[in-house]
């Protein structure tokens, strides 16, 4: 999936930083047996399929990022989905052209693009990262390069509901930026290709096309496997 030697030295250097970030958090919530999913359905006497966890989302007002946790999916506890909103966009940054428009884009007073979902098993750790089809999340659709940009810039600095959850999911996503752009990618090109196959279908509104791409992740392995490669450049290049 990852085409390793593309990677820069800086660029693994910034993985490997964010992949500290991400084991912090678990260290210090394991300090009080606690875990990611567990800090953000404290408090909720019932655990209910398609609530927002925390209701009313989680909201950066400085970066525009945005968040929820809810579960619907077999083989899984539940599932982070992570946005961008308009306001975090550049001029030009706006949704493709010829969509199709649903009432769910007349709720907002602007545009909301998804960016990556993190899957989660029962422990409170990642299972895999995974892009879905724009029903989905009620978003806007947005062109891959635009999506691979907002990656780049969602970050959620605010302490509330919990620091340690913000901190490692931005962190996460810093980890894993090299797989979510690709990700996207693929994304992209199953529509293309779904496209294709149902051209009399509205392709974004097509409950048959749910996920649109997905990677199984280990955060430990994918951490081993930086430290291997970032080892081999730094050698490379001290050998000239």
């Amino acid at each position: 999936m990852l085409d390793w030697d593309k990677l820069t030295i800086l660029e693994l250097e910034e993985m490997a930083e964010a992949g500290q970030y991400v084991l912090n958090c678990y260290r210090v919530l394991a300090k009080t047996s606690d875990n990611i999913v567990g800090e953000l359905i404290k408090g909720h006497d019932t655990f209910y399929e398609m609530e927002h966890y925390p209701p009313g989302d989680v909201f950066d007002p400085e970066t525009h990022s945005q968040y929820y946790y809810h579960a619907h999916r077999d083989g899984e506890h539940g599932h982070f989905h992570t946005f961008l909103r308009s306001d975090g966009m550049m001029a030009g940054e706006e949704p493709v052209s010829g969509q199709s428009h649903m009432s769910y884009m007349d709720e907002r007073d602007d545009n909301i693009c998804h960016l990556i979902a993190v899957s989660m098993d029962n422990r409170g750790f990642p299972l895999s990262l995974f892009t879905t089809n724009r029903w989905v999340t009620a978003e806007n659709w947005y062109a891959a390069e635009d999506v691979v940009a907002f990656v780049d810039r969602f970050e959620i600095d605010v302490a509330q509901p919990s620091w340690p959850v913000n901190i490692w999911l931005t962190a996460l996503i810093r980890l894993y930026k090299p797989v979510i752009r690709q990700l996207i990618l693929e994304r992209d090109q199953k529509i293309i290709e779904w496209q294709s196959t149902y051209p009399e279908r509205d392709v974004f509104e097509d409950r048959d096309l749910e996920v649109t791409s997905e990677f199984k992740i280990s955060v430990e392995e994918y951490l081993t496997e930086i430290e291997n490669r970032l080892t081999e450049k730094l050698g490379k290049q001290l050998a000239g």
